[in-house]
């Protein structure tokens, strides 16, 4: 075989891998991008569905008044378990479950939102922090940066509504863990008020920044007494 063949079949091997590799890579972008979020939807859509047969029912047709007193605190949950569900009405999909934990493994990629354990819970003083995917994996967090000063976070629990509204957003680099501080970006400073975190990976597509979205509690109402304003149109259209 002359070199100028050699080099040649060589140039066509070289050609198909490189195609091979490129198939292969669009298969894992498919997967990644549309597949985890339909087999992650479904599964979530499923452990709300549960929650929902394991907890009294709401009448979503009563709206609660809502209270300004101390609200009722929330057990601490067990490792990896799904003990509530937040909803963000300007979210397009805007229920989704909360989770005990922040592995990606165990709860992020299955199970929806996740609670950083160290941080306050709904309604305690300090800050009640959520980490979620913006893609794949259902992305719970999808449209975070819609959201505007006053617009309403609720936390449910099996007893309440816990309703937050958003003060601030920023972008900050992924070791900024000052942001989940008990007050937030003042490590060391002793909380006086009830806050809530969200963070998100960002820009859309990368890991490189956190998105944050910073919230003050409003109020609080029982589930035996209906849903909570912050919650009467969705649920009463949904």
């Amino acid at each position: 075989m002359s070199v100028r063949r050699a080099i040649g079949s060589a140039i066509g091997i070289l050609g198909e891998l490189m195609i091979t590799l490129g198939a292969l890579l669009m298969l894992f972008l498919v997967w990644q991008l549309w597949w985890t979020d339909v087999t992650a939807g479904r599964d979530q859509e499923q452990i709300v569905a549960q929650l929902d047969k394991e907890w009294a029912p709401v009448d979503g047709q009563e709206v609660a008044t809502p209270r300004t007193d101390a609200p009722p605190p929330v057990a601490q949950p067990q490792d990896e378990k799904v003990w509530g569900t937040m909803w963000i009405p300007a979210f397009d999909k805007p229920r989704m479950p909360l989770a005990e934990g922040v592995s990606l493994e165990r709860v992020l990629n299955v199970k929806g939102t996740g609670h950083y354990p160290d941080t306050a819970l709904p309604g305690e003083v300090g800050n009640f922090s959520v980490a979620g995917h913006r893609t794949t994996y259902a992305r719970p967090l999808h449209d975070i940066d819609r959201l505007q000063s006053g617009d309403p976070i609720v936390v449910e629990t099996a007893e309440a509504f816990y309703v937050y509204e958003v003060t601030a957003s920023q972008i900050v680099m992924p070791d900024a863990v000052e942001v989940i501080a008990p007050v937030p970006g003042q490590p060391g400073r002793e909380p006086t008020e009830r806050m809530l975190t969200l963070t998100a990976c960002h820009p859309l597509y990368s890991a490189r920044e956190r998105y944050i979205v910073h919230a003050r509690f409003a109020y609080w109402t029982p589930r035996s007494e209906g849903v909570p304003p912050a919650l009467a149109d969705e649920i009463q259209e949904g």
